[in-house]
């Protein structure tokens, strides 16, 4: 089966977390919201307002074998028990469907850091508001999520779910490390300092070779728009 990935085209929002899980497995599937691969935003929009007995709120979403699948750790806990890319008992999955959504906290809260007003709002519009959230998040926030996941590591070993392999978890919690790296490098580099464990898997990560792979093609979009944004008065 080949999934059709719907996201976005131009950044890497919440479908790279999907689509390093896909690229990692080298599992086979078409990028639909995405200039290259034929598609378009217009596209995109069609598509989510087409009927279905499952629509998506938004996107990332999945559709696999006529099956709608929504919501980023939604679409991951699909994946890893499908494909493996997580553990076989339940206790595992769920373990590791919980790291990623404590993920999915973090990426909310890196978004409103530089949109802590609205969305729908310029990130001109409310930039002295940012600038204080940023500063509770880089003091607060960013240490406590990452020495979490520290701590994790520390029990479990090379990788957060434990055993001799990576979940989709260790991809995301790639992922996320490398957006806030961009994002707040000051920050990342003072915080990286006691993040041995972290910084060691997120190493780990890179040099998997469909990883290492997609990293160095054209498929990797890079940071700029989307969660992810610098701003140097942010960081402090």
């Amino acid at each position: 089966m080949t999934y059709d990935l719907w996201y976005w085209d131009g950044i890497p929002g919440r479908g790279e977390f999907v689509r390093l899980a896909l690229e990692a497995a080298g599992i086979d599937y078409r990028e639909r919201g995405r200039a290259s691969g034929g598609g378009s935003a217009d596209a995109l929009v069609e598509d989510m307002q087409s009927p279905r007995k499952h629509p998506p709120f938004a996107p990332p979403y999945l559709v696999a074998d006529g099956e709608t699948i929504g919501q980023t750790a939604n679409i991951l806990f699909f994946l890893g028990e499908k494909h493996q890319l997580a553990p076989k008992d339940l206790a595992g999955r769920l373990w590791v469907n919980q790291l990623q959504l404590t993920l999915a906290d973090l990426v909310a809260e890196a978004h409103d850091v530089h949109h802590p007003i609205a969305a729908s709002l310029y990130y001109e519009d409310q930039q002295e508001e940012a600038k204080r959230r940023a500063k509770s998040f880089r003091e607060e926030r960013i240490p406590k999520f990452l020495g979490y996941f520290e701590n994790v590591l520390k029990e479990q070993g090379r990788w957060l779910a434990g055993g001799e392999t990576w979940s989709y978890a260790d991809l995301s919690l790639f992922h996320v490390v490398d957006g806030l790296a961009y994002a707040f490098p000051v920050t990342m580099s003072k915080q990286s300092r006691r993040l041995s464990k972290v910084m060691a898997l997120h190493a780990r990560v890179g040099a998997l070779p469909n990883v290492s792979a997609y990293l160095q093609s054209d498929r990797r979009l890079a940071f700029g728009e989307g969660i992810f944004r610098h701003y140097p008065e942010l960081d402090g």
